[in-house]
């Protein structure tokens, strides 16, 4: 599915009571999650938030979403007895009627990548993964060449390390020369404070190109919350491993249904460059002169 939008607090009502009262902090929150012609009652956290809703939508009605549209939250008034568009920053308190409605815009840019709107992510490609990780000598010689390719064409790169004092610094033959951020973290999510910050401080970003460990963990949570916030997500498959190959394969799976675009490096790399006449064709047709490892990865995405 295209990422939801959420509109600006100023396109919105103030929001009145939904429901018959607060909840407790402590206690589940009931919402009732409308699409099309159903109405299915869940529930969600106290105080949860934009991403948390667009999660349980995608729980409840992931088979009947059109991948490739773009859809918005919209609340029930009281007030107005209608639904008004999600104010940003909206969290949820109290008893209330959430429905998600398409757009009739169609997403024709699905897929492409420019270098002017890209940026890397580099998700703990870190020494204590070496002997847990399957195939990680072959992830950690795509990851490189995705890197140089990076710096060849001068997109940002931003890497993550999760808890490099008990894990580890990135391994020495990942070359991490001109990367935008190098950060440490504990949350499974690449989506930091400082990686935000770093996004909305270049102009353009429209898409992610995204790899390393694990696929199931890291790089899945990074990917639905990168999804959430309207941005397209390549994950590059021969880039990216876990130490079970089932968990890797049905996260694959799970995040192709979710219309994040499971790809290969050497795709990646030629459609940045799209033209044999573009001023780097020569040095990136360099970078993938030698084919990417065949390893048992094939079989498994």
């Amino acid at each position: 599915m295209a990422a939801a939008q959420q509109p600006s607090a100023e396109a919105a009502a103030p929001l009145p009571p939904s429901g018959s009262g607060a909840c407790s902090s402590s206690a589940p929150v009931p919402v009732l999650f409308c699409f099309s012609v159903f109405a299915r009652p869940s529930s969600v956290p106290h105080n949860a938030g934009y991403e948390v809703l667009i999660q349980k939508f995608l729980s409840l009605y992931g088979d009947q979403l059109d991948m490739h549209r773009k859809f918005v939250v919209q609340l029930f008034s009281e007030e107005w007895s209608q639904y008004i568009d999600l104010p940003k920053g909206f969290l949820v308190s109290e008893r209330c009627k959430v429905r998600l409605v398409p757009l009739q815009i169609q997403l024709t840019t699905l897929g492409n990548l420019t270098p002017s709107s890209t940026v890397f992510f580099c998700c703990d490609m870190q020494e204590r993964f070496r002997p847990a990780i399957k195939y990680f000598g072959d992830i950690i010689s795509v990851g490189q060449r995705l890197l140089q390719g990076a710096r060849i064409l001068g997109i940002p790169v931003i890497v993550t390390e999760q808890y490099p004092k008990g894990l580890g610094n990135t391994v020495q033959e990942i070359d991490l020369t001109g990367a935008k951020l190098v950060l440490p973290k504990t949350k499974f999510s690449m989506v930091l404070p400082e990686v935000e910050t770093a996004l909305a401080e270049i102009p353009g970003v429209r898409s992610i190109v995204l790899f390393g460990v694990e696929t199931h963990v890291c790089i899945q949570q990074t990917a639905l919350e990168l999804v959430g916030r309207g941005l397209e997500v390549h994950i590059v498959a021969d880039a990216t491993s876990s130490r079970s190959m089932m968990d890797r394969m049905f996260a694959l799976e799970r995040l192709a249904r979710t219309g994040i675009i499971v790809t290969t490096s050497e795709a990646i790399l030629l459609q940045l460059i799209a033209d044999k006449d573009h001023p780097k064709f020569k040095e990136i047709q360099n970078l993938i002169k030698a084919s990417a490892p065949e390893s048992g990865l094939l079989s498994k995405v």
